[in-house]
């Protein structure tokens, strides 16, 4: 024995002995270290591509200000002093009138868009007070709007319930403009390991072909999905011509330990 060094039994010598407890123990531990290494490993990598997310998303809402709202609102202030020039039985007055018209909608679409990508990471409010926020918001005077949680609401982590919130307004935005439902319901529920949100409504549906290719853009089913991608969730839209639609955002459990 060396000098100073102090003497432990060997796995061998105890597993002679008859103790055959400390090597599946020991495999048991060493496995359990990789798994939190995995798990670990894998919320940094996602905390790194919210992070990254979050810097494009600010970098696109500056240029966007900066630049085609900016260039939007010179043009319609043009617009607008040579309508108002142009003499009434003019043939280019209906014209005129209609280019107004089409860079003032341009200009109120870039506004929401811009709205979208400076929704702060942090909120001090829940996910389902948002939502119930945004779903009054869009159906105040007109369709019929519920929302009701199930389980016992946590936190989430804020980069998460960001995104989680924004796939929500999405489906609700989608019920008012395009599927022209008259009853949206948004149910959320909390459960032991995840947190899903389902957004349904009763309006004309959508083509099972745009549902299966994604390609309307109008209905942003790209973009949802990759919202739910971009924080490990998973997306389901279920929709029929006449019968409604159905969209369920499922994540997994990072709710904020901080709260």
């Amino acid at each position: 024995m060396i000098e100073g060094c102090q003497e432990y039994p060997s796995v061998t010598s105890d597993s002679a002995r008859g103790n055959g407890s400390i090597l599946p123990l020991t495999v048991e531990r060493i496995e359990g270290w990789f798994r939190r290494r995995t798990e670990e490993q894998a919320t940094r990598e996602l905390d790194i591509r919210l992070e990254e997310r979050r810097k494009e998303r600010a970098r696109i809402a500056r240029d966007l200000h900066d630049t085609l709202l900016q260039g939007l609102f010179g043009a319609s202030m043009l617009l607008d002093a040579a309508l108002s020039e142009t003499p009434a039985d003019s043939l280019s007055k209906p014209l005129l009138s209609r280019a107004v018209s089409l860079m003032r909608a341009a200009i109120e679409e870039g506004r929401n868009t811009l709205h979208e990508l400076q929704v702060p990471a942090a909120t001090s409010q829940s996910l389902e007070q948002s939502l119930a926020e945004i779903g009054d918001q869009l159906t105040h005077g007109g369709p019929r709007f519920r929302i009701f949680v199930k389980g016992t609401p946590k936190p989430l982590d804020a980069a998460v319930q960001q995104q989680v919130y924004l796939i929500g307004r999405e489906a609700l935005v989608n019920a008012l403009r395009h599927a022209e439902a008259t009853r949206i319901e948004v149910e959320i529920e909390y459960l032991s390991n995840r947190v899903r949100v389902i957004v349904r409504d009763n309006g004309t549906g959508i083509n099972h072909e745009v549902l299966q290719l994604e390609r309307d853009s109008h209905w942003g089913l790209v973009g949802m999905t990759e919202r739910a991608k971009n924080i490990g969730g998973q997306l389901r839209v279920w929709s029929k011509r006449g019968s409604g639609t159905e969209v369920e955002i499922s994540v997994a459990d990072r709710f904020d330990a901080k709260a």
